[in-house]
């Protein structure tokens, strides 16, 4: 997780409303972008590819995560996938992968590593996630993800009845070339209606973004990009309008456990496997019963071999 992009909520009826902010393309600069210091939440959230990651709370404080008063998902997550650019319509196994990843998702163990995390009421991170309708978009997609708001209008342009529970993931096919992360979430409104989405480059053969996954069961590229969705959905699920659930360092659930796995493969509730790395417990931190992230802190679960 960076801060990269201020997210602004429009209280008129808007197609798109979010704050166009660069996201920083160069990984020396990432942790920079956007910051606001001073314990303020956090602007945008992005997946930093496998040599740019850090996980850990920072010297001398505590690793678990912290709320900051934002809501989470008590509803769970409606999710509309979008496939956006002229090569979809050649996909390979990419989008009916996809499709099968969410559709597998929802009260899946793995899941069920992001239940513990709460609203100020009490409420539960929800344990549904519904897959709605994919959109094939086959115009040219955007050249990258460096600003927030082509990528939110395209979710607009596309949905035609947003929802508040619903999370959007753009799928673009364009390499990530320069860009230090692999993907991102965030959330604007779409005709009044506050929404969640997130930004995914083409990752095939792309090394700083491969879970490495050996099964045989996929190809690498749909393999890559379900990696990193289980790490934007889980953050949007606990972590939605960029204000809840965050460590100090402003490392969110799937940040503190990223390109870290626990177990080979995790069965999701549709019976489909999948390599993906675990999210971060406070409870089982505290418990001693979580394995290890890349900065050695034993709070990560993955649903599988750590429950």
């Amino acid at each position: 997780m960076n801060r990269v992009a201020t997210v602004l909520f429009c209280a008129v009826s808007a197609t798109a409303c979010v704050a166009d902010v660069d996201l920083d393309t160069n990984t020396q600069d990432l942790d920079q972008v956007g910051d606001q210091g001073g314990g303020e939440p956090p602007d945008a959230k992005v997946h930093l590819a496998r040599d740019h990651a850090n996980a850990g709370g920072g010297a001398g404080t505590s690793p678990n995560l912290i709320a900051h008063g934002g809501p989470v998902m008590t509803a769970g997550a409606y999710v509309e996938p979008i496939f956006w650019g002229t090569s979809w319509g050649s996909p390979g196994d990419k989008i009916s992968g996809i499709q099968s990843f969410y559709g597998g998702f929802g009260n899946s163990t793995y899941d069920a590593t992001n239940s513990e995390y709460t609203s100020p009421n009490g409420a539960h991170v929800g344990m549904a996630v519904t897959l709605g309708p994919t959109h094939v978009d086959l115009s040219a997609a955007a050249r990258s993800g460096a600003r927030t708001s082509p990528i939110l209008s395209e979710v607009c342009k596309l949905v035609t009845n947003p929802r508040s529970d619903g999370y959007y993931p753009v799928y673009i096919d364009n390499p990530r070339g320069n860009a230090g992360y692999c993907a991102w979430h965030s959330a604007g409104t779409c005709n009044g209606v506050t929404v969640q989405f997130a930004f995914f480059f083409k990752l095939d053969g792309d090394a700083g973004c491969d879970p490495q996954d050996t099964s045989g069961l996929h190809s690498q590229g749909l393999a890559a990009i379900a990696n990193v969705s289980g790490h934007e959905l889980s953050e949007a699920v606990t972590d939605p309008l960029l204000n809840a659930w965050y460590d100090s360092s402003g490392a969110e659930n799937s940040d503190k456990c990223a390109w870290a796995f626990g177990s080979p493969l995790i069965t999701f509730s549709n019976n489909s496997k999948w390599k993906i790395q675990g999210n971060w417990s406070n409870a089982a931190y505290n418990g001693g019963t979580g394995y290890a992230n890349r900065s050695g802190e034993k709070g990560c679960l993955d649903g599988a071999n750590y429950r």
